[in-house]
């Protein structure tokens, strides 16, 4: 479905507000219909630009999705250490007393209030596993990011800890695509806590 265009340049926003206004855009029509189906004149459209006027404030295509993914990461990462009452920079550090069940309880209290941008890195991780895809890298790196910080603060000794970090992600992943197939029939942070319980029994 093409969303109707805003009147072209009806108001001249600054940089960082227009930015932020582009990435809002993008990031609904691609949990809608994937970066493969997302096309620059309808994030024009939608912003009230020209073609033109959106790639000059985004260079690409390709840029626009890679600011659209940091964009989400950082956000992510300010709320969760919100939450968890500790600095951005200490939230993998396991101090001062956050512990890995902890950290995963409040990723998954964060997602379940936001499905949409959940679908949004649900289609894009299955769309980027194609070699050719721009967020190829960026999901790989990603992926091997995430491991190592989730096994920096894991309980266990050195050779537990990545096992551990790569089973979370995995009952994490798999429960929201579950979850993201019938809302209404899931409780995301339900099922997360009964999984928890044996994940990190006697641990």
């Amino acid at each position: 479905m093409k969303i109707q265009p805003i009147r072209r340049e009806r108001a001249r926003l600054p940089a960082a507000e227009r930015r932020r206004q582009i990435i809002e855009v993008t990031t609904r029509l691609i949990g809608e219909r994937g970066f493969w189906g997302l096309s620059t004149q309808d994030v024009a459209d939608g912003c009230g630009l020209t073609v033109p006027g959106l790639l000059h404030h985004v260079g690409s295509k390709d840029n626009l999705l890679i600011a659209v993914l940091e964009h989400r990461d950082e956000t992510d990462l300010r709320t969760l250490a919100d939450e968890l009452g500790v600095p951005a920079d200490l939230v993998w550090t396991g101090r001062p007393g956050v512990t890995l069940r902890e950290v995963c309880a409040a990723l998954v209290r964060r997602n379940a209030a936001q499905p949409e941008i959940v679908r949004l890195f649900a289609v894009l991780e299955a769309e980027s596993l194609a070699p050719d895809h721009p967020a190829h890298r960026y999901f790989r790196l990603r992926q091997r990011r995430i491991l190592e910080s989730l096994a920096s603060i894991a309980p266990g000794d050195d050779a537990e800890r990545p096992a551990l970090a790569g089973q979370v992600i995995a009952m994490m992943d798999g429960l929201q695509i579950q979850w993201l197939r019938e809302p209404a029939a899931i409780s995301l942070v339900d099922a997360w806590e009964a999984a928890a319980e044996r994940l990190f029994a006697a641990r």
